[in-house]
């Protein structure tokens, strides 16, 4: 293979391990989005395990009565820190329904770490009827079907302001200065103090909550995140070692030519 070949092959290896470009404006007439430092940017960006469990916190404590995560099962939160107690302790908090049994009937059990994060509703119609209509979107891949993901969920959590002079609102809507066309049926869902950090002492404001439920988001879409840039890494170090090697092959052999 000769040298010139490699090259497109480093560009895939660096494009799989780099981040996406974040996108310069919002659709609809939303304010550019916020954009924030993220830890796990970057080809060599990782978690920040604190971080996730705090968001985790806040998904239980205030976005879990509506908003589903049934893309996660309780056995990754090993991925956020957790050893296999912790998590079965977490898991047994649930309820889960299970079945059929002898008399085949289901029935309802203690969640187990093999088991799915339940949702709060049964079905989208009982999600409806309880949010004015209106279907909260399950949260598992809510960062890689929004466009700047992390930074969108950061800035519409913290969006939230009294509408414009002279603008209609129904009951139902809000307003909010990052979400396309402004107006939103979800409700301000955070508020400062709303969550104990007493365990670390993280500052317990709306911009700290936002950015935790952000990141631990950003984790639930992409887990293995981590894995993959490491894996990113060696292949590129791997192609440039083996295109110097090439090379040099290269010039040894037609060496007598010139």
């Amino acid at each position: 293979m000769k040298a010139r070949h490699l090259i497109p092959v480093l560009a895939i290896a660096v494009g799989a391990i780099l981040p996406l470009a974040p996108a310069s404006a919002n659709s609809g007439g939303a304010e550019p989005l916020v954009h924030q430092d993220w830890s796990f940017d970057g080809p060599f960006g990782t978690y920040d395990k604190a971080s996730l469990q705090r968001g985790l916190k806040i998904y239980r404590e205030v976005c879990a009565g509506c908003h589903s995560l049934k893309r996660v099962y309780f056995r990754n939160l090993e991925g956020i820190g957790y050893n296999e107690e912790q998590i079965k302790a977490i898991a047994s908090q649930y309820t889960v329904q299970d079945g059929p049994n002898d008399e085949g009937e289901m029935f309802d059990r203690p969640a187990k770490p093999s088991d799915y994060i339940p949702s709060p509703f049964p079905n989208d119609n009982a999600a409806k009827s309880a949010n004015n209509g209106a279907l909260p979107p399950d949260l598992s891949l809510i960062t890689k079907a929004r466009e700047d993901g992390a930074n969108y969920v950061f800035s519409l959590l913290t969006g939230f302001e009294a509408a414009p002079h002279g603008v209609e609102m129904s009951e139902t809507q809000h307003w909010n200065k990052y979400f396309p066309g402004h107006k939103i049926s979800m409700p301000p869902p955070l508020s400062p103090g709303q969550v104990s950090y007493a365990d670390d002492g993280s500052p317990e404001t709306l911009e700290q909550y936002a950015k935790d439920i952000s990141h631990f988001l950003t984790w639930a879409a992409d887990p293995y995140m981590e894995e993959r840039k490491r894996t990113g890494v060696k292949v590129i170090l791997f192609l440039l070692v083996f295109a110097g090697i090439m090379l040099g092959l290269k010039k040894k052999t037609w060496a007598d030519l010139h």
